[in-house]
């Protein structure tokens, strides 16, 4: 099984689906808290949309809401972005506050046995992780990737 992470934003719906089917992806795991993107420029994603799409390329849709990081978490990354003058869509990195809370608080207490056995379940072989940032470096996807490989050793790639 290979990881891929993938993010919406500076995308076109065309591009971000291409994405997918380029890559041979059979599961996308959502793992946003709120499964919403506010404008139409988005709205591809949302998740109603984006489910009806997924379902017709024959790809397996799965929400792991004890990936996202709560509201709390999230107003920390607010905080870091709002010092940096920095809006959500052009960020770069994470704060070193979100990464330790993010760890601590939703990594350390996942089940990753349990998430890998449903994957392996639904015979899913390329699964991407998706979360709306560009950049994976500046989302929590990035955390999650960086468990899967360093500690549970599977292939992450970032499209």
């Amino acid at each position: 099984m290979e990881f891929y992470t993938i993010g919406v934003y500076n995308s076109t719906e065309t591009v971000f689906f291409n994405k997918l089917i380029d890559n041979g992806i059979d599961t996308f795991c959502d793992i946003r808290q709120r499964r919403g993107v506010r404008g139409s420029k988005y709205s591809f994603v949302n998740s109603k949309k984006l489910q009806e799409k997924l379902k017709k390329l024959d790809i397996k849709y799965l929400h792991y809401l004890d990936l996202a990081p709560t509201k709390k978490i999230r107003e920390l990354q607010r905080n870091v972005d709002s010092k940096k003058s920095e809006l959500k869509s052009n960020r770069s990195s994470l704060g070193e506050i979100f990464i330790e809370e993010y760890n601590k608080q939703i990594i350390d207490n996942f089940n990753f046995d349990n998430f890998i056995k449903v994957l392996k379940k639904n015979e899913s072989k390329k699964v991407a992780l998706f979360c709306v940032e560009e950049n994976h470096k500046a989302c929590h996807r990035s955390l999650v990737s960086n468990k899967l490989s360093s500690d549970l050793n599977f292939n992450v790639n970032h499209i």
